[in-house]
């Protein structure tokens, strides 16, 4: 392999300009993952100490292995959602590894809203068992919740009856969920350790019933204490939805790091044993090399220099279709081919990436996507080349592939260019964007541009007068609202990626979730649907 260079003045006046505008942006970031860890308010705080409880977060660190890496994933999912709950909804969700094996683990926050679960959580819980399934991993479930939103109970059936569906699936595989409940898990709640694997219960903490004392009260005039009803000793002695009581919060995690033990796990498909040759130019860079402005065009293989190994990379059909740069690399030590946009998407570059995702899935090597395009190329002599013939052919292709994929937003992703370069709908196993990037059918601009002229021919084959006024006011506002929904928080919010990374994380984030996607055997695809030639 060859040995990428850098060509960016990193102390240039310029260049330095650009970073400390990256660092704001990384600053508003940081600030937005800070309100995701909120856990409620200070009196909510108080009271769980008073009651010698754990936060969701503690809960987590406690299960997890010393050391271990955790990749939170949709920390900011609904964060602009009208009746929501804040940033990331009630539950904290990712990966890390317990007792050596990974493992998906789900936390209520119990301290924030009494751990009720909203629109946003639910979505989030749906994304999150696609990640389980897709990867084959064990999922541990720190439960304390009151149950769905009413507000939000007609949003939330259909997705709420889906998690449950997907815990007896994955059991059905050998992919076992282990649940321990710290303290209400109610009405459709009470079925999440009902199907679970393996259940803990805390001792005098835990209420699980389907209907609690009042409302068993109002149905059938029967009185029964909450312990009586649903606590975790009658379910440990008679009800036998409990399979070990936990005398305390300590004594749930020890006893679910110990069932971990004997949980079966896929054998990882590929370790990597040789030494770990980090790349030749510093991360930090990366703040310098990517333009805060998405319409400054910019050399894809500069980042690719900061994140593989030994910043190695053995590219194909270099000097063809050069919007498109293709090649193979190691990133932490797994091979890896890598598809990034340079530019618009021609027909060459189409065929291209095309062509390497065959390569990729004959090999049986994963596949990383960094997008930065503004789509395919239009205009009379590209219709005419195939344009859509070729971009036909590289979304059949990143369609049938079957080797992993990891997508990385880093700029501009525009119309069926993101489909081209593995957009969320195409289902790469992992998402994750770059707080500048900005995901539309095309920039704000031409979006307003275009619909002036249709508005103006409108106006004219009508017969009516243009009002230059109010054209010009339409299309501010137009502009104004594409470019906020064109944005990475909108994205974030909305669950059409697994998170916004600071840039300089992409090694660390890249590394983790290949772990994750080698955890299992890879096999590639030899078969696509019909395309034209």
């Amino acid at each position: 392999m060859s040995t990428l260079k850098s060509n960016v003045q990193i102390n240039s006046q310029k260049s330095q300009e650009n970073k400390k505008k990256w660092l704001k942006i990384i600053e508003k970031l940081n600030g937005n993952y800070k309100k995701s860890k909120f856990e409620g308010s200070s009196k909510q705080i108080i009271r769980a100490r008073e009651r010698k409880k754990l936060l969701a977060r503690e809960r987590i660190e406690l299960i997890l292995d010393i050391d271990s890496p955790f990749i939170e994933l949709m920390p900011l999912s609904g964060m602009n959602y009208e009746n929501g709950f804040g940033p990331g909804g009630t539950n904290i969700c990712g990966i890390g590894l317990v007792n050596n094996k990974l493992c998906a683990i789900n936390s209520n926050v119990g301290t924030r809203k009494g751990g009720s679960v909203d629109f946003p959580t639910v979505k989030k819980n749906s994304r999150m068992n696609q990640i389980i399934i897709e990867n084959k991993l064990p999922t541990i479930n720190l439960v304390e919740s009151g149950g769905a939103n009413l507000q939000d109970q007609a949003m939330l059936f259909n997705l709420v009856g889906e998690s449950f569906r997907e815990i007896t699936r994955r059991s059905k595989i050998g992919l076992s969920t282990v649940s321990i409940v710290f303290g209400n898990a109610t009405a459709g709640g009470a079925y999440v350790p009902g199907m679970s694997d393996f259940s803990i219960f805390q001792k005098k903490a835990a209420n699980v019933f389907l209907a609690g004392p009042p409302l068993v009260k109002m149905a059938t005039n029967e009185i029964s204490t909450t312990e009586e009803l649903g606590g975790a000793e009658m379910h440990s002695k008679k009800s036998g939805v409990s399979d070990y009581l936990a005398e305390n919060e300590y004594d749930g995690i020890r006893i679910a790091r110990e069932i971990m033990k004997i949980i079966k796990i896929p054998k990882a498909h590929f370790i990597p044993k040789k030494k770990i040759k980090p790349p030749k130019f510093s991360e930090e860079e990366i703040l310098n090399i990517i333009p805060v402005n998405n319409k400054i065009p910019w050399d894809i293989r500069e980042l690719i220099t900061r994140i593989i190994d030994d910043s190695e990379f053995s590219e194909f059909k270099e000097l063809y279709g050069p919007t498109i740069v293709t090649g193979w690399g190691e990133l932490h030590g797994y091979p890896i081919g890598i598809i990034a946009n340079n530019g618009v998407i021609f027909s060459e570059s189409a065929n291209k990436a095309t062509q390497f995702i065959q390569l990729c899935n004959q090999n049986n090597i994963p596949i990383i996507f960094l997008q930065n395009t503004t789509g395919f190329i239009v205009g009379k002599e590209y219709e005419e080349g195939g344009i859509i013939k070729n971009g036909a052919k590289l979304i059949n292709a990143v369609s049938n592939s079957k080797v992993p994929s990891i997508t990385i937003m880093t700029g501009n992703s525009y119309g069926a260019g993101n489909y081209g370069m593995n957009g969320r709908s195409f289902e790469p196993r992992f998402l994750f964007t770059y707080p500048h990037s900005k995901i539309a059918v095309m920039g704000s601009e031409q979006l307003a541009g275009v619909m002036e002229i249709i508005r103006t021919s409108s106006a004219k084959s009508l017969g009516k007068k243009i009002n230059k006024k109010e054209e010009k006011d339409f299309k501010n506002k137009l502009i104004s609202e594409v470019e906020s929904k064109a944005s990475a928080y909108y994205s974030t919010d909305q669950i059409w990626d697994d998170g916004i990374i600071d840039p300089r994380e992409t090694r660390n984030y890249l590394g983790f979730c290949l772990t994750v996607v080698y955890n299992q055997k890879i096999k590639g695809s030899k078969k696509y649907g019909i395309w034209r030639h």
